[in-house]
């Protein structure tokens, strides 16, 4: 989605904490119920965003996905009369570019092996394309709002967010859905899930209208990092940027690729610990 100025005034709980998991109590008896409700109580993980290289960015594109595919970075942007989807290096004008329909409004992406999938707003489809060449091979229904996107390929499923603190699991083929999961943080919903990136079985998830990302254990939904990463525009750049929207990873390298909707830059970053509140550093 969208446009930062609409955004309701929705409570985001992310405080730090201890998780206690309510399937602790599933855990069995004895020494692995405690087992479990240990696991549960870890802090969630405090990071930031340690920036290692500062690249060009279209300040014309309305970034809703950005994935890092076949050594190539793939970016769906949004707007109705606006909306397309392109490929090409990182940091480079795109090699390919495609355009939606004029009525479509350009969301989430992700990409599935020779194909991808492009989510729309609200207009109740999904396209799948040739992840080569970007064209159109069908649309298929959607039945919810598209927002974030990402592929779980060793778990043969999609996770798509809508805004809320669900996540869907979807099959890679038809984008019907198989299940969800909320995602919470010290027992508290967390909404506005955005933008999304697998990476195994942690999801990362921007907040939208934030620049606060979190990292998610997709099968439990509790959050076990909160990544922030403010600064990283200057202040006339900021007059022109919307928020941030967009998380690629490098694949092999942990690191990532960060930018937003009509940001002029894109960071590779590290996600590095950050200190608590009260510490130096």
């Amino acid at each position: 989605m969208r446009v930062a100025f609409v955004a309701p005034a929705v409570s985001l709980a992310l405080a730090a904490g201890a998780l206690v998991s309510s399937c602790a109590a599933g855990g069995g008896a004895g020494g692995r119920g405690a087992e479990v409700r240990g696991r549960a109580a870890a802090p969630v993980e405090r990071l930031r965003a340690e920036v290692l290289q500062t690249l060009p960015h279209d300040p014309e594109a309305f970034t809703q996905g950005l994935e890092m595919a076949h050594g190539t970075l793939y970016e769906g942007t949004g707007i109705a009369g606006r909306s397309t989807i392109s490929s090409g290096p990182p940091g480079a004008p795109p090699t390919r570019r495609a355009r939606l329909p004029a009525q479509l409004f350009g969301e989430g992406i992700t990409v599935t092996g020779a194909t991808l999938w492009q989510l729309t707003w609200r207009d109740g489809i999904a396209i799948e394309r040739d992840a080569r060449t970007l064209a159109e091979l069908r649309r298929v229904p959607y039945d919810r709002e598209g927002w974030g996107i990402c592929h779980q390929p060793h778990r043969g499923r999609l996770v798509t967010s809508d805004g809320s603190s669900r996540l869907d699991f979807r099959d890679p083929a038809t984008l019907r859905r198989r299940g969800s999961v909320v995602v919470t943080l010290d027992g508290r919903p967390v909404d506005r899930l955005n933008e999304l990136e697998c990476v195994g079985d942690v999801v990362y998830a921007n907040i939208w209208a934030t620049d606060r990302i979190v990292r998610i254990d997709a099968g439990t939904g509790r959050v076990t990092g909160e990544i922030t990463a403010p600064g990283l525009l200057s202040a006339a750049e900021r007059r022109r940027a919307d928020v941030l929207n967009g998380i690629a990873a490098v694949p092999g390298t942990g690191q990532f690729l960060l930018t937003g909707k009509w940001w002029p830059k894109m960071f590779r970053v590290r996600f590095v610990s950050a200190p608590h509140p009260g510490q130096d550093g």
